[in-house]
């Protein structure tokens, strides 16, 4: 964890969530004789609620201790029950909120049979519940309800929850009824139907109402979404975070570009952050890492080659990949780092990487840092051919201090080959972050080009990081191009989570390039990427061609049971050439 003495912002004290749960009552309506869709029940919450007023929302409250009570009795009841006893108290508060709020419960007699909906006006929703249903002998029906994702409201807000969102589907016959304090105006309604109404300004929803039917637009029936949700396990969990994007207020989940960003920059939530890629300043991230992303927008660099500036003012800096030799963008590195410039390290030679790192040298003056990192292979491309100063060694360390206040910052190599031979990734030790080069980048899986670039070297690489990652416990990849990715270690896409992601995406793309190598044996690497990158815009073939060539050379490594055609093999013995294709 990063340490708190270099965080940008004030610590702040986030309201405590409370537990409650949430039901999403479900229908399915035919749409024509063929194809039916699935409904969900959305109510608009009073104008005077201290929470999301006005919005419409699914029904639900907070957890009461009767409901873990009658949970308890539930499951002495039921020893064979799948439910825990959190499971068991999620539904039971869900049920009787929805019937306090909607009259919408769902119940079961002794023996075991559905409670008729013509039976439930011998229920009163002004009295207890659990009261009335040990008079009349009568269960909630527990198990009919499945979870489908878990919500934690976000730090910034002053009232927070922490709310399962179950699923149920609605007896045929059954009403709802809203309670009009609480609830009012139930709407049956189609996902898709929800989000536009909402997009065109004519339903204000909650952000976790609108991810959640995001999630359920595939979904085509009731029925559907209770088999898809039978193991009572969630289809993800969230508490997003927030900031700004184009002058407004912009939340995101943690699979999303920015969320890692934000958990490093305002790890408590604090709405401060503005997420808006410009080249004219720095971006500071902590107070001794920024970021200046250089003015080469396109797409292989996304928004820009990140140049990382590490230090303070007091122990001076080191500049990680300067970027592109252009004037603008090292005259604002030297700005930012007024010129105390200690050590200039490349990850790889790169054009968009090294060639800012001779210029910016020289606008150091007397002081002359050194260029460090690996020289470029006899198989880098003409553009990326790379001396440095002194070329550095796997667990090189470079260490910056403060020497009134002793607070060092030290950065260390790693030898990750793959993407490039010469590919170094940095790690800076006390603040557990790692800075990824393009080994890891955000938004998109980085190229890996024959025959500089080797698939095999690339995936052994990813998996000497994901044990760095647990070593060193990093929680946070800044990557080359695109946003800071990462999450506390442990958590939901946290830095192990995403390596292991984009190990088995690889694994994927290769497996579904060897199964079109197999349909299709005669072919050669420009015919066989149209198939296996049909999931991809047509403009990024040529980018995946490379990958695509670095993939065939690792399967042919393990062994075909076909041989490849001629111009296939002509294709791997040259692959400098195959952008010509």
């Amino acid at each position: 964890m990063s340490r708190s003495i270099h965080h940008l912002y004030a610590p702040h004290l986030s309201a405590q969530a409370i537990k409650a749960a949430t039901l999403v009552w479900t229908r399915t309506q035919d749409a024509s004789k063929s194809k039916t869709h699935l409904e969900v029940l959305l109510t608009k919450r009073s104008l005077k609620a201290s929470f999301a007023p006005g919005a419409y929302v699914f029904a639900g409250g907070k957890i009461d201790p009767k409901d873990r009570a009658y949970a308890k009795r539930y499951l002495n009841l039921h020893p064979t029950s799948r439910l825990s006893l959190e499971q068991a108290t999620d539904a039971c508060t869900a049920l009787r909120e929805s019937f306090e709020e909607l009259g919408l419960v769902l119940l079961k007699t002794e023996p075991g049979a559905r409670v008729q909906s013509s039976e439930l006006v011998k229920l009163k929703r002004s009295k207890d519940l659990f009261a009335q249903l040990s008079n009349l002998k009568w269960t909630l029906c527990l198990e009919d309800t499945h979870v489908l994702c878990h919500w934690i409201t976000d730090r910034d807000l002053p009232i927070r929850f922490d709310v399962p969102f179950l699923v149920a589907e609605c007896p045929e016959g059954l009403q709802p009824q809203a309670d009009g304090h609480e609830q009012f105006d139930p709407l049956w309604i189609r996902p898709q139907e929800a989000l536009k109404k909402h997009q065109d300004g004519q339903l204000h929803l909650v952000y976790p109402t609108i991810k959640t039917l995001e999630r359920l637009l595939s979904i085509q029936s009731a029925h559907d979404l209770m088999h898809a949700t039978r193991r009572n396990e969630p289809w993800f969990s969230s508490c997003a975070r927030a900031g700004f994007l184009g002058g407004k207020e912009s939340r995101y989940m943690e699979h999303e570009g920015p969320f890692g960003e934000l958990a490093l920059v305002c790890p408590e939530g604090q709405l401060k952050h503005h997420l808006d890629w410009q080249s004219e300043r720095a971006t500071p991230l902590l107070k001794n890492v920024s970021r200046l992303t250089a003015p080469n927008p396109g797409l292989m660099t996304g928004p820009g080659t990140n140049t990382y500036i590490v230090g303070t003012l007091e122990s001076g800096f080191i500049v990680i990949d300067p970027g592109p030799a252009l004037p603008e963008h090292l005259e604002r590195i030297r700005h930012a780092t007024h010129g105390d410039i200690r050590h200039i390290v490349c990850t790889h030679s790169h054009a968009d990487h090294s060639p800012g790192a001779k210029p910016l040298q020289a606008m150091c003056g007397k002081s002359k840092p050194l260029i460090w990192g690996l020289p470029s292979a006899p198989t880098a491309r003409i553009n990326s051919e790379f001396v440095p100063d002194r070329s550095c060694t796997n667990g090189q360390t470079w260490t910056l201090r403060n020497e009134v206040t002793q607070i060092e910052h030290t950065l260390r190599a790693v030898y990750t080959p793959g993407h490039a031979a010469n590919h170094i990734c940095l790690v800076l030790l006390e603040e557990g972050l790692l800075f990824s080069g393009d080994h890891i980048l955000n938004g998109s899986t980085t190229v890996v080009d024959p025959p500089d670039g080797n698939m095999n070297a690339y995936l052994d690489s990813l998996d000497t990081l994901r044990l760095l990652c647990l070593s060193e416990k990093i929680e946070f990849i800044l990557p080359a191009h695109g946003y800071v990715l990462g999450n506390a270690l442990g958590a939901p896409y946290d830095p192990v989570h995403l390596i292991d992601n984009l190990k088995n995406h690889r694994l994927k793309r290769e497996a579904k390039i060897k199964d079109v190598m197999r349909q299709d044996p005669k072919g050669d690497l420009s015919t066989w990427v149209k198939k296996a990158y049909d999931d991809v815009p047509e403009r990024v073939w040529p980018a995946a061609l490379r990958s695509l060539c670095a993939h065939v050379e690792r399967l042919v490594e393990q062994g075909l049971e076909f041989e490849l055609s001629m111009r296939a093999q002509e294709q791997l013995s040259s692959p400098g050439k195959i952008l010509q294709l």
